[in-house]
C-alpha cells in the first residue's frame, strides 16, 4: 500500500497532515480515525480496500503527525478544518467520486462535514459512530457548565493511560488484550505500535496522541449535533458492533428511523469491531460504496468467525 504524505497550514494556524495514495482514477475514500488513533492505525483494513479505492487519511489537531495546535478546538471546529485540508487536496484526484469513511469521534467528524458540505461526498460509512442520544447531549451541556463533565469516567481514564514504554515490542506486549485493544487483530494490534508511537529521541517510545488531548476530546461534545444529522442527506451507511455502546446503539436506531438517507448494519465484535476483523470489516465498506443504487436492502447481519 503506497502512500504520500500531505500537510495542510490550516486557518486556525497549525498544520495537519495525513497521507493518501498516488491518484489513479479509482473513487477516493476521505477516512478520519477514532480519539487517541490516526489513520494508519487501520491499516489492514485500509489494505483491503486500497485495492479498490484511492485513500485520503485525515489525522485531527493531536493526533499522527499532525500538530498539537494548543488547546482542542472541539469537535465542530475540527469538521471544519477537516473540510479545510480535503478541499485543498481534493483536485490532485480529479472528477471521481469521493466518500466519506469514518471510525468512532472521527464518523462524527464526518457528520458534521457531510452536513455542513453536502455534496462534497457521495455516499459515506460510518464505523461505531459515537452518537450522543440528545438528552445525553443536554446532560452533558449542563454538567458542562457546572463544570463536571470532563471528568467523567472516559476523559479520566484517558489522563491515566499509560504514554511511554522502552520500545515497541514492550508495549506490544503490554496493550495485548487490555482495555480497548482485547479482541484486536494481531495486525491491527501491530499498526497501532508502529503508526500510534513515535521514537523519542533519548530512546524509548510514546503516544503521539497526549493522553491529556484524548481526555480533551472524551471531555466535550459535538455541539447541535442532532440538528446537523437531520439536515444529511448523503447516501449513508452506519455499520456498529453487536456490542457496542449501549447510548450509540440507541442514537443510531434513532437517526435511522429519522431519516430517510441513513441505513444500518451491525456485525459482530465491540467498538474497534474493524479492528478485531479488518477484512470482514473492509468487505462491509466496499459492498456499500460499490454498489449500483444510492438505496440499498440492508445488509445482511455476519455471524460470527473466529480471526486468521
Amino acid at each position: 500500500m503506497e502512500l504520500l504524505p500531505w500537510s495542510h497550514h490550516a486557518s486556525s494556524g497549525f498544520t495537519l497532515r495525513g497521507l493518501h495514495s498516488p491518484p489513479s482514477g479509482r473513487p477516493v475514500l476521505h477516512f478520519v480515525h477514532g480519539n487517541g488513533y490516526c489513520g494508519m492505525v487501520y491499516a489492514p483494513m485500509l489494505q483491503c480496500l486500497a485495492a479498490h479505492f484511492d485513500l485520503f487519511l485525515s489525522d485531527v489537531q493531536g493526533h499522527g503527525d499532525s500538530d498539537h495546535g494548543g488547546r482542542f478546538l472541539g469537535w465542530n471546529r475540527t469538521a471544519e478544518l477537516s473540510l479545510e485540508a480535503w478541499n485543498a487536496r481534493r483536485g490532485v484526484f480529479g472528477d471521481v467520486p469521493a466518500h466519506a469513511v469514518g471510525h468512532s469521534f472521527g464518523s462524527v467528524i464526518s457528520c458534521l462535514m457531510l452536513a455542513r458540505a453536502p455534496h462534497a461526498f457521495a455516499r459515506a460509512v460510518l464505523l461505531d459512530p459515537v452518537l450522543f442520544p440528545p438528552a445525553m447531549i443536554g446532560l452533558m451541556a449542563l454538567s458542562d457548565v457546572v463544570g463536571l463533565y470532563g471528568r467523567n469516567a472516559l476523559a479520566q481514564r484517558a489522563r491515566k493511560r499509560r504514554h511511554h514504554w522502552p520500545d515497541r515490542d514492550a508495549a506490544r506486549a503490554n496493550l495485548h488484550g487490555r482495555g480497548m485493544f482485547r479482541g484486536w487483530h494481531a495486525d491491527a494490534l501491530q499498526a497501532y505500535v508502529e503508526h500510534a508511537l513515535r521514537d523519542l529521541p533519548g530512546g524509548g517510545v510514546e503516544l503521539k496522541c497526549t493522553p491529556a488531548r484524548e481526555a480533551e476530546i472524551f471531555s466535550s461534545y459535538p455541539r447541535r449535533l442532532w440538528p446537523a444529522l437531520a439536515h444529511i442527506t448523503t447516501p449513508t451507511l452506519v455499520v456498529h458492533g453487536r456490542a457496542t455502546f449501549p447510548f450509540a446503539r440507541r442514537a443510531i436506531l434513532r437517526w435511522e428511523s429519522s431519516n430517510a438517507a441513513v441505513q444500518r448494519t451491525e456485525l459482530p465484535g465491540g467498538h474497534c469491531f474493524m479492528q478485531e476483523d479488518p477484512e470482514r470489516s473492509a468487505h462491509a465498506v466496499r459492498n456499500f460504496l460499490m454498489a449500483d443504487g444510492a438505496v440499498l436492502a440492508p445488509l445482511p447481519r455476519a455471524q460470527p468467525r473466529p480471526l486468521r
